[in-house]
């Protein structure tokens, strides 16, 4: 439902809710200068396959650009270009705030507060299985 009424919301702009979380992780400071695509999957906690056929396309529509890593040539650093510099900030932005308050309406500052507070623990149970089912995997193969 997220996806389905998210979407909705930027689709004019040609975007997805998971186009839309690329430019909102790359939109922030500590990514000005490029993520690599692992960190980008991590960050977003999503899989590096399922991201990179995402950047492709985002890349070949003009959002962005990959260049090689100077640390590690074999990593590329995913930046926005200017045109989904502009695309993030004037036309998805002000889309994303006006959905937000719409599934927000009816929500109390304490609602909200509380909603995200569960969310946190449900991720952090989420992360803490994720963890003991690698560990296990990769005990299994030691």
């Amino acid at each position: 439902m997220l996806h389905k009424t998210g979407t909705r919301a930027v689709e004019a702009e040609g975007l997805t809710t998971q186009q839309w979380a690329v430019l909102g992780a790359l939109s922030r400071p500590e990514a000005e200068k490029g993520m690599s695509v692992g960190d980008l999957a991590r960050y977003l906690m999503v899989s590096r396959q399922n991201l990179s056929g995402l950047i492709s396309r985002m890349e070949r529509d003009g959002h962005l650009t990959g260049t090689a890593d100077g640390r590690d040539r074999r990593s590329r650093l995913i930046t926005m270009t200017a045109s989904g510099r502009k695309l993030w900030l004037h036309q998805a932005t002000p889309k994303i705030h006006g959905y937000y308050e719409q599934v927000l309406e009816n929500f109390s500052t304490d609602d909200v507060t509380h909603t995200l507070h569960y969310l946190l623990k449900l991720l952090d149970n989420m992360k803490r299985l994720d963890d003991a089912s690698r560990e296990a995997h990769e005990g299994e193969e030691g």
